[in-house]
């Protein structure tokens, strides 16, 4: 079993930072989901959360007033490997764009409108939290601008 933690962005507008991972990713190559990896062995997923983040955006967090909050834990069915794997979501709202995501890895992290976000080709680990979370009153208090700028 591997240990791994995902982060979803939401701006303003209620889109959603996720990644479009390249033909070279290990998993789900080709696939849309949350800016995120595996973790250090005894790594704590909010300290894996922020690493990933910033490894794969350049965004630090606590540099911009974001706090990660926890959505949930899935359990991940990763076909390459054969194995139910652990990923803990973390999520914040925030007033950034597009043009303040250096994109580190994969072909392109950017915010997607919802309705698109549900029609695209996602991995595993989104497929598995992205309902939920979409669906969650966090959510949708986000989507409608309550909380500020950052929370």
């Amino acid at each position: 079993m591997t240990r791994f933690s995902g982060v979803v962005l939401v701006d303003g507008q209620g889109r959603l930072l996720l990644q479009e991972r390249d033909e070279h990713a290990p998993i789900d190559p080709d696939k849309w989901g949350f800016c995120g990896g595996h973790l250090e062995p005894g790594e704590d997923f909010l300290v894996g959360a922020h690493r990933e983040l910033e490894e794969e955006t350049g965004l630090r967090p606590a540099d911009l007033g974001i706090t990660l909050e926890l959505v949930g834990e899935y359990t991940v069915f990763h076909a390459h490997t054969g194995t139910d794997d652990v990923m803990r979501l973390f999520a914040a709202q925030c007033d950034l764009t597009d043009a303040d995501v250096d994109c580190r890895e994969g072909r392109r992290i950017v915010f997607v409108d919802v309705e698109r976000a549900r029609a695209l080709d996602l991995t595993a680990a989104a497929k598995a939290a992205l309902p939920s979370f979409l669906a969650s009153e966090r959510y949708a208090a986000w989507s409608a601008g309550e909380g500020g700028p950052c929370i």
